[in-house]
């Protein structure tokens, strides 16, 4: 059973083979719209910030069936993610947006990234924010926008997402392998 257990945890290869990269800029509405054709970028109201990013990476050489990966963006200072996120890649439809239990195990053997997965908050475990989902290690790049609004007091603390102001340097963006069982291989930290 440990030899199984072994085999099964070791991933296919490491991030290095991958030379992933990622890009974040705080950007004006037109840009994010045009860098998201045809997919719609989420709107923006007065005092909101818009960051657009891409995280792109070599194909890996011989990829398992069902590998895929999780990005996520997460707030250094508060250790919170985005409440929503519209993203397209190369293949639109390998991507997609929301949670799961890999960011828990990734939260857990990753100090660095503490606030992706589920949290205690008044004696109940939730979790908020949302994480791109690819389906399909050759999907790359991905382009990703979402928009941080002014935080509102009456908001519950297990509601709560990363809020405007936000700079690029507060913003880490992270690469995470996660194998067909729902195994997390690794996680990579590509900015911040």
């Amino acid at each position: 059973m440990a030899g199984w257990r072994w085999w099964h945890n070791r991933p296919p290869y490491g991030p290095d083979v991958l030379n992933a990269q990622a890009t974040l800029q705080l950007v004006d509405p037109a840009t994010a719209d045009a860098a998201l054709k045809p997919v719609n970028a989420a709107t923006a109201g007065e005092g909101d910030q818009i960051l657009l990013g891409r995280v792109s990476w070599s194909s890996p050489p011989n990829p398992q069936k069902g590998d895929s990966f999780r990005i996520v963006l997460l707030d250094k200072r508060s250790h919170l993610m985005p409440g929503f996120i519209a993203v397209t890649s190369a293949r639109p439809n390998d991507v997609s947006t929301g949670l799961d239990g890999t960011l828990d195990i990734a939260q857990k053997r990753y100090p660095w990234l503490q606030g992706v997965g589920t949290r205690e908050t008044n004696g109940s475990y939730w979790t908020s924010g949302s994480a791109i989902f690819v389906e399909s290690v050759n999907a790359s790049p991905v382009t990703f926008q979402t928009v941080f609004h002014q935080a509102r007091p009456e908001t519950p603390p297990e509601h709560r997402v990363a809020t405007a102001p936000v700079s690029v340097e507060d913003m880490l963006v992270a690469l995470i392998s996660v194998g067909p069982d729902g195994q997390v291989y690794w996680a990579h930290r590509l900015l911040n």
